[in-house]
């Protein structure tokens, strides 16, 4: 049995070596290791090469199409020929030394066609340590079964993308290309319906670094909000509860601009706001850590942010709509 590694990776030269090296240290399972490589201009491409040609079961890939998603579908069509599982690595992630191991015991216990972990945010600096917080609670991640830590497991709709089957994978098509963000979400929904099982394992999970500022932060959760509303077009599936409230920012911002006509306009944001401002005091001082105290406006930033990539894709699928008459 072989198992294909997929590191999809953009400026990430910070990060490669030391993930490369462990990748290679803790597996006793044969193993590919693909960089699919999205456009770096950092020294990641060379760097990539270099480890290429220090390890033989390593290759650098051009991801001429740039997208994590494009990258991966690629990587697994070049090289995943003779393999049963593909794992899927993040570069600005942390994982176990046996995280590798434990997926493919995982996959092989219980038969999944996709074995799906949790995810536990960590930060470096004030900033990153409020993005944490908040992404670590039900203020951020609404409660998301694969943000919340467990020890058991249990078999779920979704969770963060780790390791599948490539026939499964293959079946399903593999990632829609034209999805930038959410593509996992996406995916499972078709590996549902061809009747394959998702498992989200407790025996192991990654640590993630969030985005380092608020510009960032805001940017890459208006591309999740994005990659969700052409998901819900796509399959035309219902938002979930933890969905909704921040899908309703925006909206709940316009409303208030008619506060000098109706000045009760202006207390559903209100209340939103003071919400996230109250709990990001409540994790602060639960955590001890007075870093934290801006858990909620990193949580209003990534709401919004996510309220606005929504409707922003709502209203370009619309416009796209009335002007060639095409089902939305």
């Amino acid at each position: 049995m072989r198992v294909l590694v997929v590191i999809p990776c953009l400026n990430e030269v910070r990060h490669l070596e030391g993930l490369v090296s462990d990748l290679i240290r803790s597996n006793v399972e044969p193993v590919q290791i693909v960089i699919a490589d999205g456009g770096s201009t950092d020294g990641t491409l060379d760097l990539a090469n270099e480890l290429a040609a220090r390890f033989p079961n390593v290759s650098l890939l051009i991801n001429p199409k740039r997208v994590q998603s494009a990258g991966f579908n690629l990587a697994v069509s070049e090289f995943g020929e003779d393999a049963e599982f593909v794992i899927r690595i993040d570069a600005h992630a942390e994982y176990p030394g046996d995280y590798c191991q434990v997926l493919v015991e995982e996959a092989e216990r219980t038969g999944a066609a996709s074995v799906v972990v949790a995810m536990k945010t960590m930060g470096i600096g004030w900033f990153q340590r409020a993005v944490a917080a908040a992404q670590n609670s039900r203020l951020g991640n609404g409660g998301a079964a694969h943000r919340l830590a467990r020890t058991d497991g249990a078999w779920t709709d979704h969770g963060h993308h780790a390791l599948m089957r490539i026939d499964a994978l293959k079946r399903a098509g593999g990632y829609d290309e034209s999805f930038s963000a959410n593509e996992d979400a996406e995916l499972d929904i078709r590996l549902r319906q061809l009747g394959f099982k998702i498992w989200l394992t407790g025996r192991t999970s990654i640590g993630y670094y969030p985005r380092s500022s608020a510009g960032s932060l805001f940017r890459q959760y208006a591309n999740w909000g994005t990659g969700r509303a052409k998901t819900v077009l796509k399959h035309h599936t219902r938002l979930r509860p933890r969905q909704l409230v921040p899908v309703a920012v925006l909206p709940m911002s316009l409303i208030a601009l008619g506060t000098p006509i109706v000045h009760a306009a202006a207390i559903p944001i209100a209340s939103w706001a003071a919400v996230c401002l109250v709990y990001g005091l409540y994790l602060a001082l639960k955590g001890r850590d007075l870093g934290t105290l801006a858990a909620g406006a990193a949580a209003m930033t990534m709401h919004m942010g996510y309220s606005i990539g929504f409707w922003r894709a709502v209203v370009g699928q619309l416009w796209a709509y009335g002007s060639d008459g095409k089902k939305p």
